[in-house]
């Protein structure tokens, strides 16, 4: 199961925490308009980075029972492809070529207090805040989802902050690759830091997208937080 909500001095980050063969790293988010949509194909919101512009091509997808049959005289690449997939019921999960991940839940885990679980899409508070967070405090992030159909292949996360319309910080972290399986997969960002002090506090506006290889995206979340001096009650 890791780079979190952007909320640090201005950069523009890229992180590769995924391990080759592997699902990803198992063990290891006017005011009001706080929203979420959940896209199909290419037409996810886009950024100064155009991700989507730059997706890998990588052909035609293929069923999971028609991928194990393909090159099974090779033994390396059969055993790869039975770890990948693990213990997935392929009369279950059938013919279907398009995978699909739905996202459930934004946990932030913060040092001695309960963790933050916030269902997806979010809910604004009565201000439009998403939730809010203490200046000077150490967090992580967790995202819990759920991948069926098909395995997706190098999905990656973005997301993008603002503050009084400066962008502040353009993170993105590369998650791996998903075989499909019914319990969701929970991935853990690397602890970050929200800035401190007076100029630090107020307002933040945030995009976080998933998307994969092929450039097809699974969530783009807009929303609102808030830095302050004190953590809710």
């Amino acid at each position: 199961m890791a780079s979190s909500i952007a909320i640090s001095v201005p950069m523009d980050n890229e992180k590769d925490h995924s391990a080759p063969g592997e699902h990803g790293d198992e063990d290891k988010i006017s005011r009001k308009l706080s929203s979420t949509s959940i896209v199909t194909d290419d037409e996810c919101g886009g950024d100064d980075d155009n991700d989507e512009k730059r997706a890998i091509l990588l052909g035609p997808q293929i069923g999971l029972k028609e991928q194990l049959e393909m090159d099974k005289d090779d033994e390396s690449l059969r055993k790869w492809k039975e770890q990948l997939l693990g213990s997935v019921d392929l009369n279950e999960v059938g013919e279907t070529l398009d995978p699909d991940v739905k996202f459930h839940e934004l946990i932030i885990v913060t040092p001695d207090r309960p963790d933050l679980v916030l269902p997806i899409p979010f809910v604004p508070d009565s201000k439009g805040f998403a939730f809010a967070l203490k200046d000077g405090s150490h967090y992580r992030l967790k995202f819990s989802f759920i991948v069926s159909n098909n395995i997706v292949s190098g999905l990656r996360y973005t997301n993008i902050v603002w503050k009084t319309g400066v962008k502040v910080e353009n993170n993105k972290v590369m998650l791996g690759t998903f075989s499909p399986q019914k319990e969701p997969y929970v991935y853990e960002l690397e602890e970050e830091n929200t800035p401190a002090g007076y100029f630090a506090r107020g307002s933040y506006s945030a995009k976080t997208k998933f998307v994969d290889d092929d450039g097809k995206c699974y969530l783009d979340m807009n929303y609102y937080f808030e830095i302050r001096k004190d953590w809710p009650n």
